[in-house]
C-alpha cells in the first residue's frame, strides 16, 4: 500500500542519512588527521553506528510481516553478525575499540549501506538507474567476504581481552558442574560466521542474477 511504501521510504532515508554521516565523517577525519584518526574511530562515530544497527533489526520485522520481499534467513544472518560483533565484541572491550580493524570494518559496512539504502529509496519511487542497480548488486559480492574477514579478525583480536578480564564468562553454581567460558563461545562462532558467509555469498549471486539478468535490464531500461 501507499502507506507502507512511504514508511519504508522514510526508514531507508533515515538509514541513508545515518550511514552517510558516518561514512563522510570517517573520510573527512582521515583526510584531516591521517592515521591518527583511525584509533578513535569508534569513539567519534560509535553512537550513531550503534543506533543504525539497532534500527536495522526492523528489517527482520519488515520481512516477517510481508512488506519487504527479501529472503529472511540471509538478511537475519547479516544483521545478527553485525549486532554480535559490534555490541558483544567491540562495544564490551575498550581495548579493541582503538584497533585499526574497527575502522576497516566500519568503512566496509557503511560503504555497502550507503549504496544499498540509496538504491532502496529510489526503488520505492519506481526509479531504477542501471549503474546504481549494478553497483548495489555487484559491490556486495567482493566487499561482504572482506567484511567477514574483518569481523573474524576483530574477534581474534578480542580473545586475549576476554580471557584476561573474564567478560561474559560464567561459572554456574552448585549443583551445576560446568561453566561457560566465553572465548570458547567466540571461537565456535567463528566457524558459524564463515559457514554463514558461504550461504550468504551464494544468495548474493542469485540476487544479482535475478536483478541484472538480460530480461530485467531491458525491462528497467524501458
Amino acid at each position: 500500500s501507499f502507506t507502507m511504501n512511504m514508511y519504508l521510504f522514510v526508514y531507508d532515508l533515515m538509514q541513508f542519512c545515518g550511514h552517510s554521516w558516518i561514512f563522510t565523517n570517517m573520510i573527512i577525519r582521515f583526510m584531516t588527521f591521517g592515521k591518527d584518526s583511525l584509533a578513535d574511530t569508534f569513539h567519534s562515530i560509535g553512537l550513531v553506528m550503534r543506533l543504525c544497527q539497532l534500527l536495522s533489526i526492523l528489517e527482520i520485522l519488515h520481512i516477517l510481516i510481508g512488506i519487504d520481499k527479501s529472503r529472511l534467513l540471509p538478511r537475519f544472518l547479516q544483521i545478527t553478525e553485525r549486532i554480535i560483533v559490534l555490541f558483544v565484541v567491540i562495544n564490551s572491550q575498550e581495548e579493541v575499540q582503538g584497533k585499526y580493524v574497527v575502522c576497516v570494518l566500519f568503512f566496509l559496512w557503511n560503504l555497502l549501506d550507503v549504496v544499498r539504502y540509496t538504491y532502496n529509496m529510489l526503488a520505492r519511487m519506481g526509479i531504477y538507474y542501471l549503474p546504481l542497480t549494478w553497483l548495489n548488486f555487484s559491490l556486495c559480492i567482493p566487499l561482504y567476504p572482506l567484511s567477514v574477514l574483518a569481523k573474524g579478525f576483530a574477534i581474534c583480536v578480542s580473545l586475549p581481552y576476554f580471557e584476561s578480564f573474564g567478560t561474559y564468562s560464567i561459572k554456574l553454581p552448585f549443583p551445576f558442574t560446568f561453566s561457560i567460558y566465553f572465548p570458547y563461545v567466540l571461537k565456535m562462532y567463528l566457524l558459524v560466521l564463515f559457514m554463514g558467509m558461504c550461504f550468504i555469498i551464494r544468495n548474493l549471486f542469485s540476487e544479482r542474477m535475478a536483478h541484472l539478468g538480460t530480461g530485467n535490464i531491458k525491462n528497467k531500461r524501458s
